[in-house]
């Protein structure tokens, strides 16, 4: 009967950590659209300075007595200075691929640091990866393969730079799990306290002078990636990550989408391909962690 009580309560939670996650792909997705329009004006030093500047405004209310003491006694302080290096430097290579591809190709690019994640655990976490997540990486690695193009013309410098990012983005998922006990603030602070000094280096040798209109859009960029961060993270914490995990991958939707109205991008047929096999792996490395997770908690003793 109890069960029964609280199952409709647990429901909803659910329904609300699927809607916010949705919410924060679908933010994210704006986010990004807006950052490509913006880099083909700005470089990614002047991006990078603006936006970093307005979600840091956005994260103060979020500081509190305590909150130095967090960043101090946060662990690993060596890995805690590498997010943000690797924070920093795949996101400028994602605003610079993007000034040159299309939203869509630079995402399908993306979607693949998961796959990164695993093919680098067992050296770098130590973690044990079976033959059949080999299987899936070896596939995922070939849907980047396919979304690139088979032809050695497709193998332009941005191309070659979204790849590079995708892969400091899953070196990036790998320190943030070896310091998973850090407080999220933290984990959200440090990297865009790198963004910003990278910022304020590059930015003055390619300043372009901004406009009111312009101004309020790099801080809008700023203010909708701290949105979408929030979303995700609540999402995460109402619902298990084994159900709303896999709905992150709905960014190609929106990536298609907004770069079809906005840019007028039309996708190509081996990027659609591409981006199909590096979800599919994604989603089935995904299943297989959860699996074998739950087969070693159940091995542990009481």
């Amino acid at each position: 009967m109890t069960a029964r009580a609280h199952s409709p309560g647990q429901h909803d939670h659910v329904l609300v950590g699927i809607g916010m996650m949705l919410l924060g792909i679908f933010v994210f997705s704006l986010n990004d659209a807006l950052g490509k329009w913006l880099v083909s004006t700005y470089s990614v030093g002047q991006l990078l300075l603006i936006r970093s500047a307005a979600a840091l405004v956005c994260l103060l209310p979020f500081f509190r007595r305590g909150t130095l003491r967090d960043f101090r006694e946060a662990p690993r302080p060596f890995i805690q200075l590498l997010r943000p290096l690797f924070a920093t430097l795949e996101v400028g290579c994602f605003y610079w691929a993007l000034a040159y591809m299309p939203l869509a190709d630079v995402m399908t690019f993306y979607l693949a640091g998961p796959i990164y994640v695993t093919a680098v655990s067992p050296l770098l976490l130590g973690e044990h990866v079976g033959w059949r997540r080999w299987l899936a990486v070896l596939a995922g690695f070939g849907g980047v393969m396919l979304a690139l193009g088979p032809s050695a013309a497709s193998l332009s410098a941005p191309a070659l730079v979204a790849i590079a990012g995708s892969f400091l983005f899953s070196l990036l998922m790998v320190c943030t799990r070896l310091v998973r006990g850090t407080s999220d603030l933290v984990l959200v602070t440090t990297p865009t306290v790198g963004a910003l000094l990278f910022g304020l280096i590059a930015a003055p040798f390619t300043w372009v002078p901004l406009d009111a209109r312009d101004t309020l859009l790099l801080v809008l960029l700023g203010i909708t990636a701290m949105v979408a961060h929030l979303c995700v993270n609540r999402s995460l914490k109402l619902a298990p990550a084994s159900v709303v995990v896999p709905y992150q991958y709905s960014t190609i939707f929106w990536a298609i989408l907004l770069g079809y109205v906005f840019f007028a991008d039309i996708p190509r047929l081996g990027m659609l391909l591409g981006a199909g096999i590096i979800i599919a792996a994604g989603i089935y490395i995904f299943l297989r962690e959860r699996k074998a997770a739950k087969e070693l908690s159940l091995m542990e003793p009481p």
